[in-house]
Formats: structure tokens, sequence, C-alpha cells
């Protein structure tokens, strides 16, 4: 099976580095690559899309982040259209807001939604889907 790629786009590095470890002490069969922020992200989503990259498999989203939220990167992503629909995103937030969580749940481009830390439960979940 080919290593799985999941990108984590999260302005917050000790946040990155605990989700690393935490996808990284769970499953070996994959590649994590982290981006310090919306912006970064969708530069390197575009750059792979255009220049014929593989996109990544999963996609974990901070939603607060400076310069352009989680949302405002989803609207992007939604413009992006074919290729892009087919990564799983995650959302990943350290509050736990109700309005965020139900906006989430009615999303087409949104698969999940974690709480910061990201646990070995969720971890697996994820995995699970992504495997149907």
């Amino acid at each position: 099976m080919e290593k799985r790629i999941i990108w984590i786009i999260d302005d917050d590095l000790v946040s990155q580095f605990a989700t690393n470890y935490r996808i990284e002490q769970s499953f070996k069969n994959c590649q994590v690559i982290g981006h310090s922020g919306s912006l970064e992200g969708l530069a390197f989503l575009k750059e792979c899309r255009y220049g014929n990259k593989r996109l990544p498999d999963i996609l974990l989203l901070d939603l607060v982040m400076p310069g352009m939220d989680g949302w405002s990167f989803l609207k992007e992503l939604k413009k992006m259209g074919g290729p892009a629909k087919k990564m799983e995103v995650y959302l990943l937030s350290a509050f736990n807001n109700s309005k965020d969580r139900s906006t989430a749940k009615g999303h087409p481009l949104i698969k999940g939604f974690f709480n910061k830390p990201l646990t070995r439960a969720n971890v697996d979940r994820m995995y699970r889907r992504s495997e149907v």
C-alpha cells in the first residue's frame, strides 16, 4: 500500500508537533508534512495541483490562524474543485465552538472535526474512514 500523505496546516508549532507525533506514533505508513498557515498550505496545494504532484490524502486544518483562517482556506479549496475534492479534510480546533461544529457538519469538504490535542481514537477514526 502506498504511503498516505497527511498535511497539517496550523500556525501553532507546538500543536503541529503534537499532532504530527500522535499520527506517527499511531501509524508508520504515512508521510506527515506541516505548514505554518493557510496561505502557505494553499500555495503548496496549488503547486501540487498545477505541477501534477500528488495532493495530500488527508488534510488537518486549524480554524484560527492569522492572515487567512481555516474557513477562508476552505472557500479557496472549494474553488480548486476536481482533485482537491478527493482529499479528506478534518478540522482541528483548540476551542469547543458549537457554531463551528455545526457549520463543519454541513460543509461538503469536511469529513470530521477534532479537538486539540488529537487523540489516538481520532487518528484511528480518520484512518478507518480513509481506507474505505
